[in-house]
């Protein structure tokens, strides 16, 4: 399996209770993708089960259903797979029958502060949150109107004082977000402004923004800078193993199975007319792809395909 995060994670665990050899890739130097990386303390409302749960407490949750006879390696970057007698090669040292794809959104770079940053607060600038407590007693500028710019927003006014600064009067984010943000003394809210120029005051942060339509600016000093964007991810790198794309996402079969026969994939790095980019999706799919990789290397096994068959 390539990718650990939350679907590769679950992926490995629903791949052992059918008694398949498990051998789960991460190029990163830990477990849990994007989510424990980026937005440890992110609260995901969408995992069944779980009312809310942290992302850091996910990764957890999911880590501790692996059994010791899965095997991880992590910092593992696959560069080549090829397909040869039945078996795939991977980077010129790992055979395996079949490979299940749970990268999610692949390879993924944060979208950079359009303007110049003076090397003086140049580290107080960050593109994510790993420890919000770092903040307490500061004044704090999130850039972003998605569901990471509103997370973060809500998560530091736990501990600093925050600016949400947004380019639009609506933000993209879940509705009982906004409303938590709009009605938490914390945060103040500049909506619709863009950040114009950035300098160091005294050895902090002085941002002029320009409220957009319109010549009015507004400036505000602040300790640090959270800039939310988002990150621009691709999973093109599969193309080098003959897996085709649409979209740049990879396309699959009802049976979760990409254009190589024997190669699957669930999770974000798939795309499919109606699907949905929300964890739980990915859950159902790896699933889907696991009966599938069954049924490729045991054609002639009769299997038990949920907890629930008598």
């Amino acid at each position: 399996m390539i990718g650990a995060g939350p679907v590769g994670l679950f992926s490995a665990y629903f791949a052992h209770l059918h008694g398949l050899k498990v051998v789960l890739l991460e190029s990163l130097p830990e477990l849990g993708g994007q989510p424990a990386a980026l937005y440890p303390n992110k609260v995901i409302q969408d995992i069944p089960v779980f009312k809310d749960i942290k992302s850091f407490q996910l990764t957890e949750k999911l880590c501790s259903n692996l059994s010791s006879d899965v095997t991880i390696i992590c910092n593992y970057k696959v560069e080549n797979i090829i397909h040869e007698d039945s078996q795939f090669i991977i980077n010129d040292d790992l055979i395996s029958k079949t490979v299940l794809i749970t990268t999610g959104n692949g390879a993924f770079k944060p979208k950079a502060f359009p303007l110049p940053i003076p090397t003086s607060i140049d580290n107080k600038l960050s593109y994510f949150v790993k420890n919000p407590q770092d903040y307490q007693n500061k004044e704090v500028a999130v850039l972003g109107g998605g569901d990471s710019a509103l997370d973060w927003a809500l998560e530091l006014s736990q501990y600093a004082k925050v600016f949400l600064i947004h380019r639009r009067n609506q933000f993209r984010g879940l509705e009982s977000n906004v409303e938590k943000v709009k009605h938490n003394s914390q945060i103040s809210v500049l909506t619709p402004y863009l950040p114009a120029n950035l300098i160091d005051n005294s050895g902090r942060c002085e941002l002029s923004l320009k409220k957009v339509g319109t010549d009015e600016t507004k400036t505000i000093v602040f300790d640090n800078l959270i800039v939310a964007y988002g990150f621009r991810a691709n999973n093109r790198f599969v193309k080098k193993w003959g897996i085709e794309l649409e979209n740049d996402l990879i396309k699959v079969d009802r049976k979760m199975e990409t254009s190589v026969k024997g190669i699957f994939a669930a999770g974000d790095s798939v795309g499919y007319d109606g699907r949905v980019p929300i964890i739980g999706i990915g859950f159902g799919e790896a699933q889907v792809a696991i009966t599938s990789i069954m049924q490729t290397i045991f054609p002639n096994k009769k299997m038990t395909i949920h907890s629930t068959s008598i």
